[in-house]
């Protein structure tokens, strides 16, 4: 199986400059593709990755693309063909551009034979890269299998370099343990039909000061001092919440990662609902001829929604159930919430908040999240009963049973 390994690099000053460099020419090339493939959509007609690699190559000849030509070819080849396999995937006009300020750095090197890889000590370990030499980066974890590619990128003000690795591990066989629902909340990251609520704060009291703070202090400071410069201030704070940032983004991963490979060595089956984060998490500001309705309150519950990582811990459970036999099933989330696991009654009265159900027709009682999760287990089983393993499959029925005299 194909897997990712993560590692902190050691960048000199002139490879952090060159870094910067590569990142703002494969931006660059994104961004012009991009633009290039709309206006030829606009005139009916069609540009694909193969002329456009032609003519990159034209234009790296051209003295005034001088930087095409500083750059490895095969990041820039590569930042073509992640954009072909966009546009084939999402529509041209759905790809977005690379913005400078909001899109970190980052370039692939697809070819293994580039890269080559040696352990120097028990903490450091050093890869060649194409005109960048050799890079040093902490040595965390074994490589363990056979590199197919390699990604720099930078995240927190911190550079990092993955490897898409080929382990040699086949899928587990099914372990044939007991299934379990899982529904994840806002007030409770995890609630499984188990009765077992897993949470955790990402972000300390301290640093919630410390990042208000510093959201106050980057609103207030210039965004551009004196004629094409950029401001000094401004830069020093974006950094800071950069770091603090990532530091969330981290303590988020590693509770993704941790919960969901208990989950799966501990359940066969681990049924999720099917949620589309994406429009859950939408702006509710509406338009200027319909404007819409608590719009501060919904921006809030997006926050909320997004600081529990609901789409992480999916990607981590979907990983890790290929090493330990387990599957994920999704199913239809529709009033998984509102119905009494007990009798199937479905009110919304029932929820009488945020952490109690009570069903107002048979009396039944439960935490809220934990009857929905026995829901969703519920639903899990109907599908995979029936042959299907996602939502929107096949309706097939039960074989009927026989009648024995």
């Amino acid at each position: 199986m194909l897997a990712g390994r993560r590692y902190l690099l050691a960048f000199t000053d002139e490879q952090v400059a060159y870094a910067e460099q590569v990142g703002a020419a494969c931006r660059a090339v994104w961004n012009t593709a991009l633009e290039q493939r709309r206006e030829y959509r606009r005139r009916g007609g069609f540009i694909g990755y193969v002329e456009q690699a032609r003519q990159m190559a034209e234009a790296k000849k051209d003295p005034h693309c001088a930087w095409l030509a500083d750059a490895p070819s095969h990041t820039l080849q590569q930042t073509l063909r992640d954009l072909d396999r966009a546009c084939k995937t999402h529509g041209t006009w759905k790809v977005r551009w690379r913005s400078k300020s909001r899109t970190a750095p980052s370039f692939r090197f697809p070819d293994p034979k580039h890269l080559a890889v040696r352990r120097l000590n028990r903490r450091w370990g050093e890869v060649r890269l194409p005109k960048f030499g050799p890079v040093r980066f902490r040595w965390t974890r074994p490589v363990g299998g056979t590199i197919r590619s390699a990604t720099v990128s930078r995240s927190g003000g911190r550079w990092y370099i993955s490897f898409c690795v080929e382990d040699g591990v086949s899928e587990a066989a099914p372990n044939g343990k007991p299934p379990v629902g899982v529904d994840r909340g806002v007030a409770v990251a995890i609630a499984t039909s188990d009765g077992e609520l897993c949470d955790q704060e990402f972000v300390t009291p301290g640093e919630a000061v410390r990042l208000t703070r510093l959201q106050q202090q980057l609103s207030r400071s210039l965004r551009v001092h004196g004629r094409n410069r950029r401001s000094g201030r401004r830069d020093v704070v974006h950094a800071q919440l950069g770091r603090l940032h990532a530091r969330i983004r981290d303590r988020r991963a590693d509770f993704a990662a941790r919960t969901a490979a208990r989950l799966v060595r501990h359940h066969g089956t681990v049924v999720v609902e099917d949620l589309r984060i994406k429009n859950m998490t939408a702006s509710a500001k509406g338009t200027t001829e319909q404007p819409g309705r608590n719009v501060r309150q919904k921006a809030g519950l997006n926050r909320a929604i997004l600081a529990k990582g609901w789409g992480g811990l999916l990607l981590a459970l979907e990983h890790a159930a290929r090493y330990h036999g387990a599957q994920v099933v999704k199913v239809d989330p529709a009033y998984t919430s509102q119905t009494c696991h007990a009798c199937t009654h479905i009110a919304r009265e029932s929820r009488e908040s945020q952490a109690v159900f009570r069903c107002v027709a048979c009396g039944h009682q439960d935490n809220a999240d934990v009857n929905a999760a026995k829901n969703i287990l519920a639903a899990g089983l109907a599908v995979t009963g029936r042959g299907d393993l996602a939502v929107r499959r096949s309706a097939k029925r039960q074989p009927p049973e026989r009648l024995t005299a």
